[in-house]
């Protein structure tokens, strides 16, 4: 059920950022002439939102997980968020990027079968 829970985290935190980003590339970025523009849009506001959700869940992942288990598979966000920036965003994934994605889902799938 642990698992369920940093999964659950994860997708909030990466859905958070990819509002975040989306928001911005709509507003041009921030600088000091747009920044209430920004903290008012509604995709960076939901983003917030999902951030408060997804410490919500952390709190319960705590009280359930040792933090040398649960805080390490967090990892798992790195390389959702890499393929969310592609998918989403069409950026340009290089090779050791995707190398390097694999890498860490290999050292979270080593942790979580302690």
């Amino acid at each position: 059920m642990v698992y369920i829970l940093i999964l659950v985290n994860v997708i909030l935190l990466v859905t958070g950022q990819v509002l975040w980003k989306y928001g911005l590339d709509k507003l041009g970025g921030i600088n000091a002439g747009n920044w209430l523009q920004v903290v008012t849009s509604w995709p960076i506001l939901a983003g917030m939102v999902l951030y408060v959700l997804a410490t919500g869940v952390w709190f319960v992942i705590l009280s359930r997980a040792n933090l040398s288990v649960a805080y390490p598979m967090q990892s798992i966000a790195y390389v959702l968020g890499m393929v969310a920036g592609f998918v989403f965003f069409k950026e340009a994934i290089p090779l050791n990027g995707w190398l390097g994605g694999l890498l860490v889902i290999m050292g979270v799938s080593l942790i979580a079968v302690r």
